[in-house]
């Protein structure tokens, strides 16, 4: 724990902090719906589940940052310590400078002291050593104004320091109250979910097998798409009497020149891409994960599920091409943007602002996405392909 305290500024722990709270606002405000006109335990419960998780990271940044705090206001109480012990000392001296001065003050006494000399020299030597004593008297007493000051922004930061440590503990108490409240919500949707556990794990099932059908769906048209645009590139190449490198795969784009450097400058931004939506929440991972409440059954993240705010819309996340747009089932529709051999798919959009050949500019709006009837979330559907295989989203992506 120490290690984590000393690696993190208390103002990179104060951000995370912040966004934590930010990321727990929209949790209420995007998955806690109390118009949703039907309830789903098991869908209930991951909701709760995030929130849980999100308040318990704040938890242990506020505890970070009290601890860095604590350390902080021992540091400054030494500092304060030892520059009073200081001022105790500059005081002492001044005061014994000025009794001295007191007691030859006098300018007999000054005078006496200069003509008692022996010789021009030592007279000149007292006079020089009467005006450094002045002067550095001087000094004493500008130095014991300036520590005096610097004592005072001290305690003043000292102070401020604590009562941000007062805040931090009563919002780190006023989290674990709701984290309480939350987990009470968590035994009852458990409870939900074992009393129609049959009933859940069909849903579940099923959901599971429609979401392998759609991929699949999307897997066919995507290879039916390369090899289209294979055909036209060699086309293209044949009557302009061109050279275009040959495909190692059929499930590989051939690439021109112009979607080889696209292709290259996607590459080049990986981990600095924006995301497909202003503000957002990920519900469901990429990759294969174990269901969190029913042992043995896993499911798989096509990509990322992202929940946003509804009447959002999804925007490109880099420039490119639309290869195709699909509709769905429901009549949601899935735009496919190409970048070189990259390919972006934006699914469960309302409707499209764009059409098959456009050509997009990364941060274009490209549909609006839908908001469910029923359980009200606004729910987007990110994938990324390379050529035919699928990647995780979340490495090529801005860190929110």
């Amino acid at each position: 724990m120490n290690s984590i305290v000393f690696s993190q500024t208390r103002n990179e722990l104060e951000n995370q902090r912040i966004k934590y709270k930010t990321v727990i606002a929209q949790l209420n405000t995007m998955l806690f719906n109390e118009k949703k006109k039907e309830k789903n335990a098991l869908e209930d419960l991951r909701d709760i589940n995030l929130k849980i998780d999100a308040r318990n990271k704040l938890i242990a940044t506020i505890n970070l940052e009290a601890k860095l705090l604590s350390r902080e206001i021992v540091a400054t109480q030494k500092k304060i310590n030892k520059l009073n012990k200081k001022l105790t000392d500059l005081k002492a001296d001044y005061g014994d400078m000025i009794f001295k001065s007191y007691k030859s003050k006098s300018q007999q006494s000054r005078t006496m002291f200069l003509l008692s000399s022996q010789n021009f020299y030592q007279a000149y030597k007292r006079l020089e050593y009467m005006k450094q004593y002045t002067s550095f008297r001087k000094k004493q007493g500008e130095e014991i104004i300036v520590q005096t000051t610097i004592i005072k922004g001290l305690k003043d930061s000292l102070l401020v320091q604590k009562k941000v440590k007062d805040t931090l503990i009563l919002s780190e108490t006023n989290e674990k109250e709701e984290i309480e409240k939350d987990k009470g919500k968590q035994e009852i949707l458990i409870t939900e979910i074992k009393r129609k556990e049959g009933k859940y794990k069909k849903e579940l099932q099923n959901n599971i097998k429609e979401d392998k059908r759609v991929a699949a769906k999307i897997d066919k048209i995507i290879k039916e798409e390369i090899d289209r645009a294979n055909r036209l590139a060699l086309a293209n190449a044949k009557k302009n009497n061109v050279a275009v490198p040959i495909s190692t795969s059929e499930n590989e784009f051939i690439l021109t020149p112009e979607a080889k450097a696209l292709a290259a400058e996607f590459e080049q931004n990986k981990g600095r891409l924006p995301w497909p939506v202003r503000e957002g929440l990920v519900v469901r991972k990429f990759g294969e994960q174990p269901h969190p409440t029913f042992p043995g059954i896993s499911i798989n993240g096509t990509g990322l599920h992202i929940v946003t705010s509804k009447g959002s819309n999804a925007e490109a996340i880099f420039s490119g091409e639309v290869l195709n747009i699909l509709l769905g089932s429901g009549g949601t529709k899935n735009v496919l943007i190409r970048h070189g051999n990259y390919i972006t798919s934006y699914n469960n959009l309302e409707n499209t602002f764009v059409k098959k050949g456009d050509r997009i500019v990364t941060g274009q709006n490209i549909g609006k996405i839908f908001t469910d009837k029923v359980t009200e979330k606004t729910t987007l559907v990110f994938v990324l392909f390379k050529n035919t295989t699928r990647l995780n989203p979340a490495a090529w992506m801005l860190s929110r």
